[in-house]
């Protein structure tokens, strides 16, 4: 009886401790058994479920899986453009459930109490939030905030994995700086979109403005339109009924000029053949007396006929030149109809007009208002151009004066301001020549003259070939004379001037008297 009693009692010991040591974890924690686990893990951790504690060689704890907010006043930290920012925000972490997770929280949060548990997430925010910082401009953090979280969840969320702890939101409650440059940003974009809200009011007034005017303007236009068509159609069947009228009459009095001179013509055909019928009876009666009387006959005969046709001619002629003066009349008359037609016309087109002019006034006012606007705008083109021409011209004039310097230098070198032109003369013969040769290479000469000696030997018995220096020298001044006269190029003096010589005392070089050889 007692060993049944010891084998209840022994049972019911088992049972009980089968029972107070299965674990059962609740959803909102994280079981965790530690001991003699296996397998080489310090701890066995489950999300849901149970497990089995074996007594003295495993016990069990858990964390806790509530979210945990996190203030992080960040102050001072430095952006990329090394300005301190102030980014005071709100995390929300919590111990997560991946496997490797919860093996990182149960060996580094297990058993921490809340403050120890906050403070070392808080460090890790700190230090990963300011590396974030560092490495956006501040308009980046201002104005794009997604990217700004996008970049603290990449930073952060490897690191606090490794405590075993997962970022669930971050709230940036405000972002200043110290310098006052994102409140600036600020300012300068809300001004900006008060600037733009302005115009497009304008923009949209002066769009009602101009289809209210728009619409009175096609109105008025298609009345005065209507008025004209009418008016129009009116005068054309008024100038048609008279250019009509005229050209009936002008049929009815060409048909008769018409009539009058077919009879005539009709009259001169007949007579024409009466004497041609006449003169072949006169030629038929003679025929056999004498052909040269035939002959005669004949000719006479082609006379008469070519009299007839010249009169017949004649009279035509008169006649339509006749009927061509009253048509020209006619036509007269109808267009003398038709110009009275368009004054009428036209002074009805002018009071039709009146409101359309009225339209163009306002239209130029709104003209010359934009017009003032442009003029506003360039007057600084203006200005500008102006400031650049004056830069142009200092160089220019610079130029000049060092082109000056060196022309005064060269005066002083040769000694005389004609030295000098001689000298520069020298440079640009070939291009002078060249240009008067140009200038006179169209002209048609109507004679040469030849400038030479009067004899073939001079006073010492030089022939005109040895003297030919002597004789271009003394031909010198009227060809620059003929130069200046037919080629429009007038040389220097000294070109052609003259020295006395000591024998005669008058100018050097022999005597010449012109000689037409050619025309």
């Amino acid at each position: 009886m007692a060993l049944i009693a010891f084998a209840v009692l022994l049972l019911f010991s088992i049972l009980l401790l089968l029972i107070t040591r299965y674990k059962r974890c609740p959803s909102n924690k994280i079981l965790v058994v530690y001991g003699k686990i296996g397998g080489g893990q310090a701890s066995k951790c489950l999300h849901g479920g149970g497990a089995f504690v074996i007594p003295l060689i495993q016990d069990y704890d858990f964390l806790e899986l509530e979210p945990i907010q996190i203030e992080i006043p960040l102050r001072g930290a430095l952006s990329a453009e090394n300005i301190r920012v102030n980014v005071p925000s709100t995390f929300t972490v919590a111990i997560g459930t991946e496997p490797a997770v919860m093996q990182n929280a149960a060996i580094r949060l297990l058993g921490l109490t809340h403050e120890q548990f906050e403070g070392q997430a808080r460090d890790i925010i700190f230090g990963q939030l300011r590396q974030v910082i560092a490495s956006m401009h501040i308009e980046e953090i201002n104005r794009d905030r997604d990217s700004f979280l996008a970049a603290i969840q990449k930073q952060m969320e490897p690191e606090l994995r490794k405590v075993g702890l997962v970022l669930i939101n971050v709230n940036i409650t405000d972002i200043t700086d110290e310098s006052g440059y994102i409140e600036a940003i600020g300012r300068k974009a809300a001004a900006t979109a008060v600037q733009q809200a302005d115009i497009d009011v304008a923009e949209q007034v002066k769009k009602g403005q101009v289809g209210v005017a728009r619409a009175n303007r096609e109105r008025d236009v298609s009345v005065a339109e209507a008025e004209k068509e009418r008016e129009i159609g009116k005068k054309d069947a008024e100038r048609e009924q008279l250019v009509r009228v005229a050209g009936m009459d002008r049929d009815e009095k060409v048909g008769q000029q018409r009539a009058g001179l077919e009879r005539d013509a009709q009259i001169a055909d007949a007579d024409r053949e009466k004497r041609i019928k006449v003169a072949d009876a006169d030629a038929l009666a003679v025929q056999g007396e004498n052909t040269a009387k035939g002959i005669i006959a004949k000719t006479e005969a082609d006379l008469q006929v070519q009299r007839a046709e010249a009169f017949q001619r004649g009279e035509t002629s008169r006649r339509v030149a006749e009927a061509e003066v009253l048509r020209a009349q006619y036509e007269a008359q109808a267009i003398s109809a038709r110009a009275e037609a368009n004054k009428i016309e036209a002074e009805q087109m002018a009071a039709l007009l009146a409101p359309a002019r009225a339209q163009k006034a306002r239209i130029m006012v709104d003209a010359e208002a934009e017009a003032e606007k442009r003029r506003i705008e360039a007057e600084g083109d203006a200005k500008a151009i102006f400031v650049r021409l004056e830069a142009e011209a200092r160089g220019q004039y610079e130029i000049l004066a060092k082109k000056g310097e060196g022309l005064g230098r060269i005066v002083e070198a040769c000694g005389s301001a004609e030295a000098a032109f001689q000298m520069l003369m020298l440079e640009h013969i070939e291009k002078l020549s060249e240009n008067a040769a140009k200038a006179i290479q169209n002209i048609k000469f109507d004679k040469i003259v030849v400038w030479d000696g009067a004899g073939s030997a001079g006073p010492g018995g030089t022939s005109a070939t040895a003297g030919f220096l002597k004789n271009l020298a003394g031909s010198l001044p009227p060809m620059l004379q003929m130069m200046r006269d037919i080629g429009g190029v007038k040389m220097p003096e000294y070109f052609g001037k003259l020295v006395p010589t000591a024998e005669t005392g008058s100018e050097a070089g022999p005597k010449t008297t012109p000689t037409k050889t050619s025309d």
